[in-house]
């Protein structure tokens, strides 16, 4: 350990790799870092077959991927530094002279971490973090920020002032989502509408159709919803009023029996029906009334009908734009929420302090087919690799940040600057695109799973019902899993379903339903593009550990290579 006025320096080195991952995802009482998140995704190459107990963890990691699915297997696995048996230290000029890939030398060690405590009384610390951004941006292809939260000692004053904020962001958010549900209801009793309309437009269109019998069966249910709707409210004289008198027994039976009017105006040897003439005389009159009503409620239902459909569409484009809304402030108030561990002993309740945790994670393709180029590869591996029919890999870095910080107020408006201390911890990994891609979603599932899930997993059918009658009625395609798989190939159109814009802050860019995919093992050929991926991430990450050591002038070990 070495010492130095200013700033203040803490400096050791471990590559044995003996500790996990620093950034940590709280669930509850559950805690998940990347390095069990990987461990899961590849448990053949990252994960400890043993822990310090001499448990068997690899095996049972393996089950409950196939039964429960990677997030709970992360929850289980460890990474294999903590496997006693491993020995973490690598020669990479040995490593990268060996005459042949196959021989797995990177696999046997898979993993390189390093991590740096550095302590910065006087300035502050975001131009650590930004000159490793660049250095990621400018070393590797690809950027990202994996995770960012935060929490404040409840006596300080930044954190009064991010829960204010928070809270202006719930209220605000909530106030819409209140308006965008007073509009979901009136959606709903719309839908409802339009379906009693179109079974009531389906029985006169049977009443046209050619098919005597579907025109029978609809006259029957026309009569029926006559007397039931309108003839009834003539009290003492409607049809079924009148029925029930000894007089009129029949009338009902006549109305029915009559197919137009002249079947009661006839008489019986004529072609009419047998009636008596004054159950004759009511019928005249009824039936005539009972066929200009068909005539003249089917074109008001007809308008009520296109009418009804006008006003749902005013009323999705309202709950579009407020969900538009809306979602800005539900983002805000998520990203404000202090999520880091409060039970950590660098947070006392009156001190002024802030512990800020992040991970970003650069990556960088292999280029297996220079490898190949190089005889280090067969040359039969060409064409696979060009055909994609064997999987390359990409070597990454991950850079976990955990910010021990006084919070200082910068400027006048609000904005903060920190000093304090900050643990760095860098470790290299190779992954190919599918479990590249399923750390994303594994870690954004474990981030979002929870929240995602109380408030759509019990409305999730009926939003499904509902957007198949909103593309009934108005044409518009509702938005599906597939829609959410295309997002990433292609920039999406505009989602013109409200549903899917409502509670697309809680998923996830690729949602996966029911069970993970399995991740198949790789092949002989790509077990050896695999370990030269292995053992060119941890050249960089020891690259990046030199750089960094040498901007701020401390000790390099010689081993690291020439000028170290």
């Amino acid at each position: 350990m070495f010492y130095l006025n200013l700033p203040i320096f803490y400096h050791y080195s471990k590559i044995t790799l003996n500790k996990a991952f620093s950034y940590i995802f709280y669930k509850k009482e559950k805690m998940l870092d990347v390095n069990q998140i990987v461990a899961a995704i590849n448990p053949d190459i990252y994960c400890a077959k043993k822990d310090k107990d001499r448990n068997e963890i690899r095996k049972k990691v393996k089950e409950l991927i196939k039964t429960k699915g990677y997030l709970e297997a992360a929850a289980v696995a460890k990474p294999i530094t903590e496997d006693p048996t491993y020995e973490p230290f690598l020669d990479l000029d040995s490593a990268k002279h060996k005459k042949s890939a196959f021989n797995g030398e990177g696999l046997k060690k898979p993993i390189e971490q390093h991590e740096l405590v550095y302590e910065v009384q006087q300035g502050s610390l975001e131009p650590i973090y930004f000159w490793i951004l660049e250095y990621l941006n400018n070393n590797y292809e690809k950027s990202e920020k994996l995770a960012d939260t935060f929490i404040s000692s409840p006596g300080s004053s930044h954190f009064a002032e991010m829960g204010g904020r928070a809270t202006r962001m719930q209220e605000e958010g909530m106030k819409l989502l209140g308006q965008a549900n007073t509009v979901l209801k009136s959606i709903l009793n719309i839908v409802y509408d339009l379906k009693e309309f179109k079974i009531r437009l389906e029985v006169y269109k049977d009443y046209k159709s050619e098919d005597r019998n579907k025109k029978r069966s609809a006259l029957m249910s026309l009569k029926q919803i006559w007397m039931d709707s309108v003839d009834i409210k003539r009290g003492n004289s409607a049809i079924k009023a009148m029925a029930a008198q000894f007089d009129y027994v029949t009338l009902i039976d006549a109305f029915m029996a009559a197919d137009s009017l002249e079947d009661v105006t006839k008489p019986a040897d004529k072609g009419g029906l047998d009636l008596n003439e004054r159950v004759r005389r009511i019928l005249q009159q009824r039936v005539g009334e009972f066929q200009r009503w068909i005539s003249e409620s089917e074109k008001e239902l007809s308008k009520r009908f296109e009418i009804e459909k006008t006003y749902l569409k005013a009323q999705v484009n309202a709950l579009k734009l407020y969900s538009r809304w809306a979602k800005p402030y539900l983002m805000a108030a998520k990203k404000l929420e202090q999520q880091a561990n409060p039970d950590t002993p660098y947070l006392v309740n009156a001190f002024n302090t802030s512990i800020l945790e992040l991970v970003l994670m650069g990556t960088k393709d292999d280029n297996a087919k220079q490898h190949v180029y190089e005889k280090d590869l067969p040359e039969n591996m060409r064409n696979l690799i060009e055909d994609k029919k064997i999987r390359t890999c990409k070597y990454i870095l991950l850079v976990s940040f955990k910010f021990i910080a006084m919070p200082d107020r910068a400027n006048q408006q609000g904005g903060y600057g920190f000093k304090g201390r900050v643990e760095l911890k860098m470790t290299s990994y190779a992954l190919n695109d599918e479990e590249l891609t399923l750390l994303r979603e594994t870690i954004e599932k474990d981030d979002f799973g929870e929240i995602y899930k109380s408030i759509t997993g019990a409305t999730d059918d009926s939003l499904k019902q509902i957007e198949a009658d909103i593309e009934e009625f108005l044409g518009e395609k509702p938005f599906t899993a597939s829609d959410l798989n295309k997002g990433k190939e292609e920039k999406k159109k505009e989602d013109n379903n409200p549903f899917s814009s409502l509670f697309s802050f809680f998923k996830s860019e690729e949602k996966q339903t029911g069970k993970d995919k399995i991740i198949k093992p790789d092949s002989d050929y790509e077990k050896a593009i695999r370990d030269f991926a292995v053992i060119k991430g941890r050249e960089e990450c020891r690259k990046f550990y030199d750089a960094f050591k040498a901007l701020y002038n401390m000790p390099r070990q010689k081993a690291f290579g020439p000028g170290a």
